[in-house]
């Protein structure tokens, strides 16, 4: 949703003493008090400015937005309000307080609000003179709050203090990790700065460990795809790869094959950058560049610490492509990460990291590449009859985007004698492509068309990922 009203600082002072019902009556919401007059948005243009004087007792200038832009300032207006009057104490008080509760309270207030509604990151953003919030929700990211620039270097402050950085480095990129109690919980939460043109791009990332206690069965797989799974997870040796792009739910996947797996008669080790969940039980390797413990280093040595099953996070180059295979040629099951397309694709870029084709062929066994696509609010859904296809007009459950959470779409690809054979003969993938469709491979495309035509998500949502 474009809100143009996001565009402004919004002075929430002008509406503390006012019933939304007045607002929503007239359709309108103050902006701000230029002195001779004061801004009100409205989406009806026609309105009789007199009595909107006789409301706010001072000359009116009216500037046209959506509706939904409205609702979605009323639909949020008393938490914004509180917010407002947070973020001009902790201003007010930035020299005097030196602990500064107010703006702890604010940042908890935004925790508190993240957690409500599912969102994954927060971004604080300096422009020229405001801050802004955006949240990411269901891998889409909406600016939800404005603020005046001053809050900025209060925000920065208590984030870096909550992860133990230096509050005074404002020129190079940070990174920490810290924890908060929102709801009676435990939440970890990621940190990175960057340095830009106005100030920092802070960005926290909720680690929320319910989605890694996921079993394999409550992610949403289809019953063909989760017994591929479980069945190649049985295996004692051999190559797992999960494919796809960021934010597809690959590090959920994972984990969930991780819980699967991990029994005490295992070792199990894994190689992240960074860990993101801990896991009992689970020897988890944290790749640190600072001190030259990178992938090089670790997975050269890896194999000594007499593991199982090897989890991977990601295949970057021919030398950890080189180090998987040798480690599942050698009776260790290895699951990685791999950037591709398709699962057919995999074998192709598999080629390109210089890897040898008889030894993909005798060590791949299963190549599962998926997507997550936004589900349309069922609040709002209705049906295109002209386009024969379903849309979400947008309301206040789900934040007028039209979306509600997600479902995952995948293809799988189980890699038997015939197609290991073809891989081993440097076979084209036009031909593998051909022998997977006799054997009734259904692609990830295929998948995504069924949510379509069953009205689970619209064709937009469908092109844009997938």
């Amino acid at each position: 949703m474009n809100n143009i009203l996001l565009m402004y600082d919004i002075d929430y002072n002008l509406v503390k003493n006012i019933n939304i019902s007045v607002l929503k009556k007239y359709n309108i919401l103050p902006i701000q008090d230029e002195e001779l007059f004061l801004l009100i948005a409205t989406s009806d243009m026609s309105q009789n400015l007199d009595t909107l004087v006789n409301i706010f007792n001072k000359s009116i200038k009216l500037i046209e937005v959506p509706q939904e832009s409205l609702e979605f300032e009323w639909q949020y207006l008393n938490f914004k309000l509180i917010l407002f009057s947070l973020a001009n104490n902790a201003i007010n008080n930035m020299d005097i307080d030196k602990n500064n509760s107010f703006i702890i309270e604010f940042i908890d207030e935004l925790f508190r609000f993240s957690i409500k509604n599912n969102v994954s990151d927060i971004h604080y953003e300096c422009l020229d003179k405001s801050i802004v919030i955006r949240f990411r929700i269901d891998g889409q990211l909406n600016q939800f709050f404005r603020f005046n620039i001053s809050l900025y270097q209060l925000i920065s402050s208590i984030i870096k203090y909550f992860g133990n950085l230096d509050i005074a480095q404002k020129r190079l990129p940070l990174n920490a990790r810290f924890s908060r109690i929102i709801y009676d919980k435990s939440y970890d939460l990621r940190v990175s700065t960057m340095p830009t043109i106005y100030g920092e791009s802070i960005v926290l990332r909720i680690l929320d460990n319910g989605n890694i206690q996921k079993k394999l069965n409550q992610i949403g797989f289809e019953q063909h795809t989760l017994n591929t799974i479980q069945k190649n997870l049985k295996l004692t040796q051999g190559l797992i790869l999960v494919t796809g792009p960021t934010g597809s739910g690959k590090t959920t996947t994972l984990y969930s094959m991780l819980n699967a797996l991990n029994t005490k008669e295992k070792k199990i080790i894994t190689i992240e950058d960074p860990v993101e969940y801990k896991l009992d039980g689970v020897m988890q390797v944290n790749i640190n560049n600072d001190i030259d413990l990178n992938y090089h280093i670790v997975l050269k040595n890896i194999l000594r610490q007499d593991p199982d099953i090897l989890m991977i996070g990601e295949i970057r180059d021919r030398e950890s492509l080189q180090t998987a295979m040798q480690a599942a040629l050698t009776g260790h099951l290895v699951i990685a990460t791999l950037h591709t397309n398709s699962a057919v694709e995999t074998i192709t870029r598999l080629l390109d990291l210089k890897s040898e084709p008889y030894l993909i062929a005798s060590t791949l066994k299963m190549v599962l590449s998926q997507r997550l696509v936004r589900i349309l609010c069922p609040s709002c859904k209705m049906q295109d009859s002209k386009k024969n296809d379903f849309k979400s007009i947008g309301c206040d459950k789900c934040n007028f985007t039209g979306y509600k959470g997600r479902k995952i779409v995948s293809e799988i690809v189980s890699i038997d004698d015939d197609i290991s054979s073809m891989i081993a003969n440097q076979d084209n993938i036009i031909n593998i492509s051909k022998l997977l469709k006799d054997k009734g491979f259904i692609t990830i495309q295929k998948n995504g068309q069924t949510l379509v035509e069953s009205g689970q998500t619209s064709l937009s949502e469908y092109y844009s990922k997938i």
